[in-house]
């Protein structure tokens, strides 16, 4: 993962700074740009393993360089938001961002993203075994082929549950990968996230338990086969 480009379009030059000084300290090589118009151009030409982009730029805004560089690459892109209500567009088909990260946050918060994103790419995409598997670009899981049309949040917890099987997370740290906005969630939320989960699968594959309760501690991915 050292050494990997990771282009920050920014406006807020000052902010941009503060990350490329955080990533430069990880291992990386940030390049920022301060405006959209040129970072396709950019793209195409440096070639970065992720774009670090902000909603909100002078002469074009994050959906259309995000539209833009879908085109033509599939380069992993985390958005950088202070809209909380676009981020299931975020997210979605419409757009195909990888991740999103939003206002106000803390630079180390930024850098874990970009590694968690990095960590997946660089893993064939997405985690995967015999009854599942996921497609992160397009936030879709499949059952035996089934789609299990899963909301944003559930694909998010099926695909942290599955990077390591029969690891156990907590209700705290899936929350803390899920909602990295610092919103307030209570931790039964988590809770009702993994009944929706377990029942869109259960409807997919009848009589298999993948996603384990483990009593007083949290949660774990591990099938029965």
């Amino acid at each position: 993962m050292a050494n990997e480009r990771i282009l920050i379009v920014e406006d807020e030059e000052k902010l941009a700074q503060l990350l490329a000084d955080y990533l430069s300290n990880s291992g990386f090589q940030p390049h920022c740009i301060h405006e959209g118009l040129g970072v396709e151009a950019w793209v195409k030409e440096n070639a970065p393993s992720l774009i670090l982009l902000d909603l909100m730029l002078p002469g074009k805004d994050g959906m259309e360089v995000c539209k833009d560089v879908r085109r033509f690459s599939d380069i992993p892109i985390i958005m950088v938001t202070a809209r909380v209500e676009e981020i299931d567009r975020l997210l979605g088909l419409e757009l195909g961002a990888d991740d999103y990260v939003c206002k106000p946050y803390s630079p180390r918060e930024v850098v874990a993203r970009v590694k968690a994103v990095l960590r997946r790419s660089n893993h064939d995409n997405a985690p995967q075994d015999a009854l599942i598997e996921l497609n992160e670009k397009r936030y879709q899981a499949t059952a035996h082929g089934q789609a299990l049309n899963l909301t944003a949040v559930e694909f998010q917890l099926l695909s942290i549950l599955m990077e390591e099987p029969g690891r156990i997370y907590s209700r705290e740290q899936l929350m803390n990968h899920i909602y990295n906005d610092h919103r307030i969630v209570n931790d039964r939320t988590i809770d009702s996230h993994i009944k929706k989960l377990r029942k869109r699968i259960g409807e997919a594959i009848p009589d298999t338990t993948i996603i384990h309760s483990v009593y007083g501690v949290g949660y774990k991915y591990e099938t029965d086969t």
